[in-house]
């Protein structure tokens, strides 16, 4: 497995990129937690998330791999428009999956933030897991390639 840091402009590891092996062959898995949107003195600031978001949307469209697995904190709701470039034409795994799929605030989840996008994969099942100590609970997802 070969795995390496992915430059999302931030200075910082916010994404990682690892290559498994698997059924079928070899797939991209991107583990990522954007920046979050900030409030400060001029309201929301979502700049620096949505270029983090813009600089991982190109590194999965130029993904030399077919298969491509994207899990993580995504800090914003499935309708927020900042991150289309990285789930745009992926299938989320949410779509096999059992309740609401809601992930934050842990103790009593309202939004779904947490998610696991694919593309060439299919969700069989996807579900929340109990807490973990965290502001989220983790979701889990089976795929078959």
């Amino acid at each position: 497995m070969d795995a390496a840091p992915v430059d999302t402009g931030t200075g910082w590891a916010r994404a990682l990129r690892a290559e498994v092996d698997g059924p079928g062959g070899v797939s991209a898995v991107y583990v990522v937690r954007p920046a979050s949107v900030r409030v400060d003195a001029s309201g929301f600031d979502a700049d620096r998330r949505n270029a983090a978001v813009r600089a991982l949307g190109e590194s999965i469209a130029g993904e030399p791999l077919e298969r491509v697995v994207l899990m993580g904190d995504l800090n914003a709701s499935v309708d927020d428009r900042g991150l289309r470039p990285p789930t745009s034409r992926r299938e989320s795994a949410r779509q096999a999956g059992e309740g609401l799929g809601f992930s934050r605030p842990a103790g009593f989840p309202g939004v779904r933030i947490d998610r696991i996008p694919t593309r060439r994969a299919q969700a069989v099942r996807s579900w929340s897991l109990p807490e973990a100590g965290g502001d989220h609970v983790p979701v889990a997802a089976r795929l078959r390639f």
